[in-house]
């Protein structure tokens, strides 16, 4: 009998490689390069005076948060023709895309961002599976980042986010459920699920599905605690990342939770 193995090594709970690169855009007032493994994204957040028309005719105060991604022509192994190029949107962008902003605004008081747009932008340099997962995580640190130059410079009155938010992709691979997909798992994942969860424990979403095949209740068990494994460690990863790049003001310790207030 052939013993389970994963393409790189790793244990079947072990994360890839976690980098976060600080102020990779520098027009932007808050960004991050968010690397899992050879998965590379850069997450950038700007805030623009302004709200979209559907709050203005409605009557809807306080501010908003939209999201794009896309993958750059050349982060995939075969050239990804550009959305302009081809006249038409990506439809699994456009899916991506609204998850980010729905994540984001989970965890976001709105109210707190009077008559302002907060843009997140995330685009893929290099995908090698778990792209979206990836510019969640990377998405709200960009934003952080960005809400903190926001304060200091007047333009805010106070941090907006009420808790962290994370997100990693688990599966069912050669029979076995394992954490943080890479492609080449992904590819042959039989289950496939990516989970978004908040530093204080509550699901924003969970999306799976069965590639032309089923899993059960156990299984179902099994991946969602791999995600609370997963997603416990990158939010201690972004707690670091925080703690180390936000003005000494913003420093909170692990024990006093995720509300990072400024």
């Amino acid at each position: 009998m052939t013993e389970f193995a994963r393409p790189d090594g790793r244990k079947v709970d072990q994360l890839r490689t976690l980098i976060f690169q600080p102020n990779i855009a520098p027009n932007a007032q808050g960004s991050v390069l968010a690397c899992f493994g050879d998965t590379r994204v850069i997450c950038a957040a700007s805030l623009e005076r302004k709200v979209p028309n559907w709050m203005r005719q409605q009557g809807v105060t306080g501010g908003w948060l939209t999201a794009e991604y896309s993958m750059l022509p050349y982060s995939t192994l075969d050239r990804k023709q550009r959305d302009s190029t081809r006249g038409r949107p990506d439809g699994r962008g456009i899916e991506i895309q609204r998850l980010i902003g729905r994540s984001l605004r989970a965890v976001i008081d709105l109210q707190k961002l009077p008559d302002h747009t907060l843009w997140i932008d995330c685009d893929v340099l290099q995908a090698d599976g778990g792209t979206r997962t990836a510019a969640i995580t990377g998405a709200y640190l960009a934003a952080r980042l960005a809400v903190g130059q926001f304060v200091a410079e007047g333009r805010l009155k106070e941090n907006p986010f009420r808790d962290s938010v994370a997100a990693v992709s688990v599966g069912v691979y050669r029979n076995t459920p394992v954490l943080d997909l890479n492609y080449l798992e992904d590819k042959d994942a039989t289950v496939d699920f990516n989970v978004v969860r908040t530093g204080g424990g509550q699901y924003v979403e969970v999306q799976g599905s069965g590639e032309e095949a089923t899993f059960s209740q156990e299984e179902l068990g099994s991946l969602l605690a791999l995600a609370e494994t997963g997603i416990a460690e990158l939010i201690r990863r972004q707690e670091a990342f925080i703690n180390q790049n936000m003005p000494r003001k913003e420093v909170v310790h692990a024990e006093l939770g995720n509300k990072i207030p400024l």
